[in-house]
């Protein structure tokens, strides 16, 4: 009995397959399947050979007639010549060689201050500034004692003139909303060698001129390194 059902729907089966096809050969099926499962192959893009550029001739360039009788401008660097102002240049410190004195070495340079301060004549200002790094590298700023600069300097910026034990003259500019020296001071501080641990009595000699005597932080009290 099943078998007999197997038989009868394989033939049921096999006929619908057939009209199938009849009916796709007739719609011309069969040739769009197998078109559209064809790949196609695409054509070749033309590849056009580079030309190479040739070199503009400047000689042809047309040009105003109002330069056209002059050469042509020649655009090579040309030195320009300094404008002659005169000026000081220091070389810039090695801020890695930093050298930064010891306690008891700073603090003996400033018990020589008050010993020098001590000689001087008491009627005349004096203060002691010891050196710091900020006053004699990198930023070279020098700021003054401001209860000193209230009483005793200008109340508007002016020009300071710094002088040294031989007699020289060092113009600084006193920047009084700061109470301290800025630009001269750098000069004086490199001309002199300061460093660190250095110590330097200031004595008002006029309103606007400091006598300046320095204390070697390396030296003893008889002068010697």
């Amino acid at each position: 009995m099943v078998v007999a059902k197997k038989v009868v729907y394989e033939e049921s089966r096999q006929k619908r397959l057939e009209e199938n096809k009849k009916r796709m050969e007739k719609l011309n099926l069969n040739k769009l399947a197998q078109a559209l499962h064809t790949p196609k192959s695409s054509p070749m893009k033309k590849v056009k050979p580079k030309v190479p550029k040739q070199p503009l001739d400047l000689s042809s360039v047309r040009r105003s007639s109002r330069v056209a009788d002059k050469p042509p401008p020649n655009y090579k660097e040309v030195g320009v010549e300094p404008l002659g102002l005169p000026r000081r240049s220091y070389q810039r410190r090695d801020l890695l060689n930093r050298v930064y004195a010891s306690d008891e070495h700073r603090q003996y340079a400033i018990e020589r201050a008050d010993q020098l301060q001590s000689s001087l004549d008491k009627d005349i200002p004096n203060f002691i500034k010891p050196m710091l790094q900020s006053h004699v590298t990198g930023g070279f700023w020098l700021g003054l004692p401001q209860r000193f600069c209230k009483t005793h300097l200008p109340s508007r910026d002016e020009t300071i003139i710094l002088v040294d034990e031989l007699g020289e003259e060092h113009p600084t500019k006193y920047l009084a909303q700061k109470s301290g020296l800025s630009g001269g001071w750098r000069g004086f501080a490199i001309d002199h060698e300061l460093i660190d641990g250095d110590a330097l009595v200031f004595q008002l000699v006029s309103p606007t001129t400091f006598k300046v005597y320095i204390i070697r932080v390396n030296e003893t009290g008889d002068g010697e390194s």
